[in-house]
Order: structure tokens, then C-alpha cells, then sequence
């Protein structure tokens, strides 16, 4: 397609290649890394916003396709961090340069006393982007299994079993046509200690800060550990995670773009065909 040396320029490797994790886990990933990418903030900006205006073609045209009934394909990006590292400017950069017709955005947040009721996948389900729809989750299941673990919400073999569960979830939303990009943002903890300082340092940024960040920073390696061992037992061909660094804000939302961009290429949507006679409606239209 015509787009791909044009929001690949820079890129020396795919994105879905350097990025996805592998058995290092974090320990190999250095977050102020720009794996793949050759040129600087400078480049990054003008290949985001190269990447934007295919992106929202490639969007269009695989809601085109639903709109019309033609084919039942979406994408789902599963956002995962910790707090600070900027998955809300991957929603606003990346994500929100498209149609926002297009775009399905669930942000999860602690459980309802409804959801409780229901197993943990229940609420996530319902969320899921429908045909022709970029669904994104600003935190997701991943937290049933992230956060429950590292705080104990949830007795260990119940931990155990969401795994598995989550596998099979997956698989059978991706079997349905739903591609899954799932990423993980990884900051260093310093990075997460300056943003946070930034925070309290700016009054128009207070909103942003929730004083049970420096409780949860306390536990940054417990969180590490329990982020490798969900990449270790839910990292499939069919839902695969991606680490990115995210120290320079400008590689992560053109590294998540790059994503996108790669899964959208590869549904490879198309304008759908007019089920009428073109050359006689614009006569019609003519003569009106």
C-alpha cells in the first residue's frame, strides 16, 4: 500500500518485531530506549504526523466496510502502565487524530458493586469495540490480575485460574476478527518520581495527582514482577504484548501509532464498492 514508506520512514526494523516482549521481560527494556527508530524528537514528530493522516484512512476505510455490512473486523489497543507513564497522551495524540466515529474508548476504572457480582471478565466484554470500530482500554483486565495480585484482592489460585482465562478470552475474540495490540508503557521510577513532582509543582496539574501513587510507587518492583509474569503466562501469536519505552514521550505515541498502522495494513481495508449505477446517478443528479 502506498501509506507504508511513508509512515514506516525512519523505522529500521518493524515495530511489532523490536517491540514485542520476550523472556527478558522488563529487565530487557531500556525506558529511555527508541528501539527502531533511527532519527530523534524532531523526526518523531514529523513521522507521527505522517502516520496520522494514514492512520485515519486506514481507519475510515475499515469503518466504510462495516457501515456498508461488508466485512466484520475492529482493533482493539489495550493500554497497560504505571501511573504517569502517558496513556492518556496516547489517547489524545494517536488515537484521537481519527474520526472520532470510529473510536470506542473504555477507561476501567476500581470494579462496581454490579460488576463485582460477575466473573472479572463480565464488564469487559461488554466493552469490546464493535465491527469497523479502534476500541482502546485505558486499563483493562490486566488490572484483575496486575493490581489484585501485587495488593492481594483476590486469593492466589483465583489469580491463577484469570490467567488462563484471560488466554481464552483473547483467542476467541481475535478468532471472531478483533486484532489485539496490547502495550505496556515502561517508565524507569525516576521518570514516574519527576512526572509525579510535576504534578505538585503545577496547580493547573493538582487534578492529576492522586496521593495513592506514592503508596503504589512503594511497590514498583512487586509491580515489575507481577507485569513479567502476565507477559510470561498471556503473551500469545493471537494477543501478543508489546513493551515500550516510554521515557521519551514522543517514541512511545509514534511506536503505538506504528502498531496500529501495522495491524490496520494487514486487514488491509478497502472502499467499498457502490451497489449502484454510478454514471447513472450523477445524471439523476444533474438534472435535479
Amino acid at each position: 500500500m502506498g501509506t507504508m514508506s511513508q509512515h514506516s520512514a525512519g523505522w529500521t526494523a518493524p515495530a511489532a518485531d523490536v517491540l514485542r516482549v520476550t523472556s527478558a521481560g522488563l529487565a530487557g527494556v531500556d525506558p529511555d530506549s527508541t528501539p527502531g527508530y533511527e532519527g530523534g524528537k524532531s523526526d518523531g514528530a514529523a513521522s507521527l504526523a505522517t502516520g496520522l493522516a494514514a492512520l485515519g484512512e486506514l481507519q475510515e476505510r475499515l469503518f466504510a466496510r462495516s457501515a456498508v455490512g461488508e466485512a466484520q473486523a475492529s482493533v482493539l489497543l489495550v493500554l497497560q502502565a504505571m501511573d504517569s507513564a502517558g496513556k492518556g497522551g496516547i489517547v489524545r495524540h494517536v488515537v484521537g487524530g481519527v474520526d472520532p466515529q470510529g473510536v470506542e474508548l473504555a477507561a476501567f476504572k476500581a470494579p462496581t458493586a454490579e460488576e463485582l457480582q460477575h466473573d472479572f471478565l463480565w464488564r469487559i466484554e461488554k466493552r469490546l469495540p464493535g465491527d469497523g470500530k479502534i476500541g482502546v482500554f485505558d486499563r483493562s483486565h490486566y488490572e484483575d490480575v496486575l493490581i489484585a495480585r501485587v495488593r492481594s484482592l483476590a486469593p492466589a489460585e483465583e489469580i491463577e485460574r484469570r490467567y488462563d482465562a484471560i488466554v481464552d478470552f483473547e483467542r476467541r475474540v481475535a478468532a471472531a476478527g478483533t486484532r489485539i495490540i496490547k502495550v505496556m508503557l515502561h517508565i524507569s521510577r525516576d521518570e514516574q518520581k519527576a512526572r509525579l513532582m510535576e504534578r505538585l509543582e503545577r496547580p493547573e496539574k493538582h487534578w492529576k495527582f492522586n496521593p495513592g501513587d506514592t503508596d503504589e510507587r512503594l511497590l514498583w518492583d512487586d509491580y515489575m514482577a507481577a507485569y513479567d509474569t502476565a507477559f510470561a503466562r498471556t503473551s500469545t501469536d493471537e494477543a501478543p504484548w508489546y513493551v515500550i519505552p516510554a521515557n521519551r514521550k514522543w517514541y512511545a505515541r509514534l511506536a503505538v501509532q506504528e502498531l496500529l498502522l501495522a495491524a490496520l495494513e494487514d486487514i488491509d481495508p478497502q472502499w467499498p464498492v457502490a451497489d449502484f449505477d454510478v454514471e447513472a446517478e450523477k445524471k439523476r443528479l444533474a438534472a435535479s
